[in-house]
């Protein structure tokens, strides 16, 4: 009967944040496919909140032909927004999750090194987790700056100044604060099933695991 492992490696967080961002920049080229994602799909839900922020400033405070024309359409932008918005973050869990278990197999021999050595199940999960809270974060601020900067470039082109005197910073800025939100959590959620699966692997077979 084989011996159980009587000691196990409990290294601190600051060890798990340091080798999370090794692990970065050492898969650079995936890092940024996991992080365009994310950015993609909060740029895109960024999009369609900043369309409804621009769309009640100028209801309310524009000119009188524009506010009729826009009333006229709120009902029906509104139900199109609720749809985008549930595309955009459903297309966002399922990359990050897709990306993540693409790493799992791909590290599985690492993985498997680790855990010879007595690495713990939960220092695993926090290696996973905290690289995807940096695909998040970084995916989710870029996203929103992204997708703030089409939509007001499309309207001032379209309405020109009567947006620049009722321009909505506040409700843009709010916007963008739930977006990286949002997505920061996304990225997080996303990756708990893979992170899982790669802290449960068996060190035998994660070695014999062919990448």
């Amino acid at each position: 009967m084989a011996k159980k492992i009587e000691k196990q490696l409990s290294l601190p967080f600051k060890n798990a944040f340091q080798m999370s961002l090794r692990s970065l920049k050492i898969r650079f080229g995936r890092s940024v496919i996991v992080t365009m994602s994310i950015l993609l799909g909060i740029a895109f839900l960024m999009s369609v909140f900043s369309t409804n922020a621009f769309t009640r400033a100028l209801i309310e405070k524009g000119p009188e032909t524009i506010r009729v024309s826009l009333q006229y359409n709120q009902e029906e932008l509104h139900t199109r927004s609720i749809w985008l918005v549930s595309l955009s973050l459903l297309v966002c869990v399922v990359g990050i999750v897709n990306a993540m278990l693409m790493s799992v197999t791909e590290r599985s021999r690492e993985i498997g090194t680790m855990k010879c050595l007595g690495a713990l199940d939960r220092f695993v999960m926090e290696l996973f987790l905290l690289e995807s809270l940096a695909h998040g974060l970084l995916g989710s601020i870029v996203g929103s700056v992204i997708g703030v900067l089409i939509m007001s470039i499309v309207f001032l082109i379209q309405y020109g100044g009567a947006l620049l005197s009722i321009f909505p910073a506040g409700a843009l800025l709010r916007y963008s604060v739930i977006s990286i939100i949002l997505g920061t959590a996304l990225a997080v959620i996303g990756a708990l099933y893979p992170a899982y699966v790669s802290a449960r692997m068996e060190p035998a077979e994660a070695m014999r695991r062919e990448v």
